[in-house]
């Protein structure tokens, strides 16, 4: 595989020997075996495999949702595989901005209120929150709709306002899973020409999906199987999308 020198410094991860398994029923289910896998500032990966490849499992070690049976995992230089779930929850405040196929929104807070979330969580002032919710709705091309309900959005504006709130921390990674399984193809287009967006400017993206034409938007795609990585390859020709023309009515 030929890695871009350019970009690569210290791993912003770094996985090594690392396994999960789980019990099910008198079964052991060897969900990850032995995976080393380093990802670096600024990477846009895609993460792919079948059902019961171990994608999701991967995705929820690198999400700080769950921990390895065995092996090390390296985030931001912090060995973060045998932290507590209480440390665990601060790393993923810090560090992790995530994006879901149900946008996973409150139904009863406006879009400034789902984006400033994250950073109650982090002890700050409210004005601020507030300022810097509107600054990413802004980002995202939603600032005239921060007082409106998760239910008076569209479905791409309101995966909209989950990308705001994944960057409203400022997070080292956006890790996205499956981010426009509940899209249709124009919006899943505009999603994507969005994540383009904030990979130029400078975020690390990891995307999850199953989708081969949403994958190739990634500059790296990585493929498990059985719990192991199939595959681990430079995507040349990137699909690139303009600049999204953010339409409010979507």
């Amino acid at each position: 595989m030929i890695i871009n020198t350019e970009i690569m410094q210290e791993a912003l991860i770094k996985i090594e020997a690392l396994t999960k398994h789980y019990r099910v029923g008198t079964e052991t289910v060897r969900a990850l075996r032995s995976v080393d896998l380093s990802i670096y500032k600024n990477e846009y990966v895609a993460l792919m495999g079948p059902s019961g490849s171990g994608k999701s499992t991967l995705m929820n070690i690198l999400g700080c949702l769950d921990s390895p049976t065995s092996g090390s995992y390296f985030l931001n230089g912090q060995d973060v595989s045998k932290m507590e779930d209480n440390q665990l929850a601060e790393i993923r405040n810090k560090e992790i901005g995530f994006v879901f196929q149900t946008f996973n929104l409150l139904p009863r807070s406006t879009a400034l209120d789902n984006v400033a979330l994250p950073q109650i969580y982090s002890g700050i002032s409210k004005n601020f929150r507030q300022q810097r919710a509107l600054e990413v709705l802004d980002q995202v091309g939603l600032s005239d709709r921060v007082d409106h309900k998760p239910n008076e959005l569209s479905g791409g504006q309101r995966q909209r306002v989950a990308v705001a709130r994944a960057l409203v921390n400022s997070p080292s990674i956006i890790l996205a899973d499956e981010p426009t399984g509940n899209l249709d193809s124009k919006t899943s287009i505009e999603i994507m020409g969005l994540f383009n967006e904030i990979h130029k400017a400078g975020n690390t993206i990891i995307l999850v999906t199953h989708e081969e034409d949403i994958a190739r938007h990634a500059h790296r795609i990585i493929r498990l199987l059985d719990g192991e990585v199939e595959s681990d390859t430079i995507n040349p020709n990137p699909l690139v999308i303009a600049k999204p023309v953010m339409n409010t009515e979507d």
